[in-house]
């Protein structure tokens, strides 16, 4: 995508094209785009419309997972739909920044706006930095309708941010050629260049949920992000826009539109003890969080299978809870393929779920070596008891 590309796009020619066409296209295929496309061909459209209109389509198929219905009026680009942070997300963050009290808020990372839409949506005014100037133009058309959002096709770092009275930043963690990059040196900007305006202005500054604890500022709130039981990031707060709690560890868990916080606070370490009548998967933001404790202070008895791995056991059924996800256990031996596979075949499963931590077998490895047949279903969990690898035959909690 170019300059003339959004130009097109934003005209009133380019508006009706892309409106008419999601209306018609509920899912983008790449058969069903050289239909369109040899179609409105023939009827005489601008072939370079065309083409950035079905480009369009096709990222506004793929934006849904993390726009929902926003994504039929936004324009994006590949770069930017990776780079951007999820619509329920981004307003999680708004939301903090409101809670503090926050009016005016410097954007210095701002990609295709999605970060600004949600400050804007709740009336905080947001200056939105992006140095390449085709995804500012991007974002200056998403933003259009908000009248809070100025967009600056700029490097903030350079920038004069007088005005602004707090920043966020979520730095390009994606080389040129679309991989990831974990180096925070080689974030876009740098971390540390980032993180130096910390020291004049509060500051919420997105990083890969893979960054180890003890390179977290002391200064600063960690918080793990998942959606879904999906872990998306991690953001580190400071200042005012800190946990009032002054917690340094923190996990959002986002299921079902409703939103789940857990803290860091003082509680004793879970010891680890024999495998009971239940065992329990924590979320991945509590995972990450180092918040195993906290998220098993109210379960019976609650104690970890193996010292080493994030599978917590109890003796009964307790309470649902967004923070972990209960099972019980129907049967549980030491993992030998021959053993499993005859096991499950007795009980004619044909589908099996394998959940696994702790060991390195590979799920679809297994279930291609285990060749099983049936109608009935099944889940099994691979993980270690002591020294040895073993197989947990598990049922959902709330299936009783």
């Amino acid at each position: 995508m170019d300059l003339a590309d959004v130009a097109l796009l934003t005209s009133a020619t380019g508006r009706h094209l892309l409106e008419q066409l999601s209306a018609r296209v509920d899912t983008y295929t790449g058969e069903l785009a050289l239909k369109l496309a040899d179609g409105l061909r023939r009827r005489g459209a601008d072939p370079k419309l065309v083409a950035a209109a079905l480009t369009q389509l096709r990222l506004r198929t793929r934006a849904r997972a993390k726009f929902g219905d926003f994504a039929a009026d936004m324009l994006f680009t590949d770069h930017g739909l990776a780079q951007a942070t999820r619509i329920e997300v981004a307003a999680r963050h708004a939301e903090r920044y409101r809670a503090a009290g926050f009016t005016h808020v410097a954007d210095l990372t701002g990609g295709i706006g999605g970060d600004a839409l949600a400050f804007a949506a709740l009336g905080i005014r947001v200056r939105v930095f992006e140095s390449d100037p085709v995804t500012a133009a991007v974002a200056a058309a998403n933003l259009a309708a908000f009248p809070e959002a100025q967009v600056v096709a700029a490097d903030s770092l350079s920038q004069d941010l007088t005005g602004c009275d707090a920043l966020w930043a979520d730095p390009s963690r994606r080389a040129a050629d679309g991989r990831r990059v974990f180096d925070p040196a080689a974030y876009s900007p740098p971390l540390d260049a980032i993180l130096q305006l910390a020291e004049r202005s509060p500051l919420g500054v997105k990083v890969s949920p893979g960054l180890p604890h003890g390179i977290v500022p002391g200064e600063a709130e960690s918080q793990w992000v998942s959606v879904d039981g999906a872990v998306v990031e991690a953001t580190w707060w400071f200042g005012p826009l800190r946990a009032a709690s002054g917690a340094r560890r923190s996990a959002l868990v986002l299921r079902g539109g409703r939103a789940h916080h857990l803290m860091d606070d003082a509680v004793p370490p879970l010891p680890a003890g024999p495998l009971g009548a239940c065992v329990y998967e924590p979320d991945g933001a509590v995972i990450r969080a180092h918040l195993l404790e906290q998220a098993a202070r109210e379960l019976d008895d609650a104690r970890l299978a193996h010292p080493a791995i994030a599978y917590i056991t109890s003796d009964r059924a307790n309470g649902a809870s967004p923070f972990l996800t209960g099972w019980r256990v129907l049967d549980a031996f030491p993992f030998n393929l021959r053993r499993l596979r005859a096991y499950l075949r007795e009980r004619g499963v044909g589908q099996l779920v394998v959940k696994k931590r702790g060991t390195a077998v590979e799920p679809a490895e297994l279930r291609k070596r285990l060749q099983l047949r049936g109608d009935a279903a099944a889940t099994v969990i691979l993980t270690r008891l002591g020294a040895r690898q073993s197989v947990l035959v598990v049922e959902p909690l709330e299936t009783r």
